[in-house]
């Protein structure tokens, strides 16, 4: 398995670097063409568009490792397609209300959710089939294009940051080439009714975790802007977008392509793959964590200007807990793998829970810094629970009924 597992991962890991390079460098200008405002307006958007594409498919695009066959797997498609039709036209009507308050980008929040379900139902259809290389070169597109397009669109203010990701996701799509409706071969395709009742952990269970989780995003920036406003928000969100990117390309790689190995294969070989993989992140985070918390407030003033220097304030209060969630993120399959997605689902709302508590102390009793400190504090307690938890959801099944 460790075999299978390092080329795979390789493969993500060079995409997903290449993808995080032109955001790196092209950062120091975007932050120089936009304003701490227009970044906390755009941050705002992005994270309720995420919070809305993570579920978009109601997570029926997470089971497509799990499909037994060709039919399973199209019919697993037909159904993530149907659920993303309705949760795209229901944010079309959600932007289209919001636009009058918030401004005409957000007219934009129901292509921007229906093209992250998209992406996410290609990404798993492709993962499924081992074509690694293609999630690699979609994810460079997706993630290393749009700060290119930001750059060529700053004509336009916030509309120009949204549009960005906008473009970069469709590029993204033509890459994975997601099949709208299956081959004649492989027909007859498995009946998406009876798929949705024997998947339903999916949207039962997976669908309100991955829904909370980008909740207490969203509620956490639309905390900070009510109190803070719209600069402070531009700095929360500029700290957490750069320096968690290592998380989302060390974790996005790791967790692809270790999902379907831990769905296919047995408990024992499955923890000692788990445990080698939490060790191998946890030495690479630390390290990160230390300098950033050593040299952050000067690193984010020269790099993207002396307005910036509060955002690497931020990136040093928050460095204890970005190092954990480095490690946490690409962990979290193991539960969707090994069917304790309950469990996750409890365990995930605490954090949350602690995650806006938190952040809603700090931001009462000092402000911003004192509130990234207090949540580094409350989630390094959070994450000490759930690593030394997780081993045992592979050695037996009680994890499944108690936190």
């Amino acid at each position: 398995m460790a075999g299978r597992l390092l080329p795979a991962v390789l493969t993500l890991l060079a995409g997903g670097a290449a993808a995080q390079a032109l955001p790196l460098l092209l950062g120091p200008w975007l932050t120089r063409l936009y304003t701490p405002a227009d970044f906390g307006a755009f941050h705002l958007f992005a994270a309720v568009a995420a919070n809305l594409g993570v579920v978009a498919c109601a997570r029926y695009e997470f089971a497509l490792p799990l499909a037994q066959d060709e039919a399973e797997a199209h019919g697993l498609r037909a159904l993530a397609l149907r659920v993303l039709v309705a949760v795209t036209v229901l944010s079309v009507v959600g932007g289209a209300a919001a636009a009058g308050v918030l401004g005409p980008h957000w007219l934009l929040l129901g292509p921007s959710v229906g093209l992250l379900g998209l992406v996410s139902l290609a990404g798993f259809w492709a993962t499924r089939a081992l074509r690694f290389r293609a999630v690699a070169l979609a994810r460079f597109l997706s993630q290393g294009s749009a700060p290119i397009w930001q750059l060529l669109l700053h004509g336009v203010g916030v509309l120009g940051l949204v549009l960005g990701p906008l473009l970069a996701s469709v590029a993204a799509l033509l890459t994975l080439r997601l099949p709208l409706r299956a081959p004649v071969q492989d027909r007859p395709v498995q009946d998406w009714r009876l798929l949705a009742r024997a998947h339903r952990d999916f949207p039962l269970l997976n669908t309100p975790h991955a829904f909370m989780g980008a909740l207490q995003d969203t509620l956490s920036l639309a905390l900070i802007a009510q109190t803070q406003g719209l600069m402070a928000a531009g700095f929360w969100g500029l700290a957490l977008r750069y320096l968690k990117a290592p998380a989302g390309l060390m974790g996005s790689a790791v967790s692809q392509a270790l999902y379907p190995l831990l769905a296919r294969s047995d408990r024992q070989t499955g923890r000692e793959t788990l445990l080698r993989t939490m060790a191998l992140l946890f030495a690479c985070s630390l390290p990160l964590a230390a300098l950033l918390m050593a040299f952050g407030a000067d690193a984010f003033a020269w790099a993207f200007g002396e307005r910036w220097r509060p955002a690497g304030e931020l990136g040093a209060a928050l460095a204890p807990y970005l190092a954990l969630h480095f490690v946490a993120s690409p962990l979290s399959v193991a539960p969707l793998a090994w069917g304790c997605q309950a469990w996750a689902l409890r365990l995930s709302l605490v954090g949350q829970g602690l995650h806006l508590l938190a952040i809603g102390l700090g931001l009462q009793w000092g402000g911003l810094t004192q509130a990234a400190w207090l949540l580094s504090l409350f989630m390094a307690a959070y994450f000490g629970y759930f690593f030394w938890r997780l081993p045992g959801l592979a050695r037996d099944g009680t994890a499944k009924e108690s936190v």
